[in-house]
């Protein structure tokens, strides 16, 4: 399930300074500067006589000092009238009641009482690496507290949100006076989540605690499939975790995608130039939103560095 929050760790980033309980974790020390490598992700445009647009996929918490908004990708977006984010970065104060009100659950049981007695031990040992107080995620719902133990673990790692792709996109389309849009809004991204049956949330932390000891080298080979723009390696690696919970790859991708390539579909109507970036897994493999977009006759073709 690793692969399945990295694409959100970006959002999920945001929340850690925003709850209270989040503030007594233990910060992981700084990462040493790295010395500068290059990548050179994927990058596809669908276009017609007078239409561009651009598809990038990011990934969304890196490791500093990886140099790949150069080449090809920056000429894109400078050529861009226009930068679409899945969710344009929140506040702390927006992503704060977002957790309020999709996240927190201050009535029902708590989160131990929901999982299956034989994985409460697993989940107690995964709060206690997290350096959380053993109650600190208690009155969270299951997947929530899957995001927040995976982003300490990424932090651990050294990956640091402030790295991530859409932060670096962000701050570029302010620099230039470029209109920033989201193909979705953050909260409609936790509701995705949060509509997720009990049975599937709990799942997901279950799947969640046994694959963090081997998160931080998971989280690697992806980040460097993405690096060498191999999105068909990227596919099954983060794709591979949907088998486990049809609900998941319906309500996480395969949707979404569609959602997406109607919304290009609608955006080819009008001129202009638009550059899109949106979580690597979603133009990877079957049911991309590139396969998606073959319904209206649209192609994505490959840019060449």
């Amino acid at each position: 399930m690793s692969s399945i929050l990295l694409r959100y760790a970006a959002a999920f980033s945001l929340l850690t300074a925003a709850p209270a309980w989040a503030q007594t974790a233990k910060a992981p020390p700084a990462p040493a500067a790295m010395a500068a490598d290059e990548a050179d992700p994927a990058l596809w445009v669908v276009k017609d006589k007078d239409t561009t647009i651009y598809l990038f996929g990011t990934i969304h918490v890196l490791k500093p000092g990886l140099s790949w908004f150069d080449e090809a990708v920056r000429t894109a977006f400078d050529k861009s009238n226009e930068v679409v984010l899945e969710i344009p970065m929140p506040t702390p104060e927006q992503a704060q009641a977002a957790v309020m009100k999709s996240a927190v659950n201050v009535t029902g049981p708590k989160l131990s009482e929901k999982l299956p007695e034989a994985e409460r031990p697993a989940y107690a040992r995964a709060v206690a690496d997290a350096g959380l107080p053993a109650g600190a995620l208690e009155q969270l719902d299951p997947w929530f507290a899957a995001s927040t133990l995976t982003l300490v673990t990424l932090q651990k790692q050294g990956y640091d949100p402030a790295s991530g792709a859409e932060q670096a996109i962000s701050q570029a389309a302010k620099a230039a006076g470029k209109p920033v849009t989201g193909l979705e809004t953050l909260e409609q991204q936790f509701g995705f989540f949060d509509s997720l049956s009990d049975a599937a949330q709990v799942t997901f932390l279950t799947e969640t605690i046994k694959e963090l000891p081997t998160a931080g080298t998971s989280i690697d080979k992806m980040v460097d499939q993405w690096r060498r723009g191999d999105p068909d390696a990227l596919a099954a690696t983060m794709n591979e975790e949907m088998t486990v919970s049809p609900e998941l790859k319906r309500v996480l991708l395969t949707d979404r995608n569609a959602r997406w390539a109607k919304w290009i579909e609608d955006r080819m109507k009008r001129p202009g130039t638009v550059f899109v970036a949106v979580g690597a897994g979603h133009l990877a493999g079957n049911g991309s939103v590139q396969d998606a977009l073959k319904r209206y006759k649209l192609r994505a073709t490959r840019v060449k560095y």
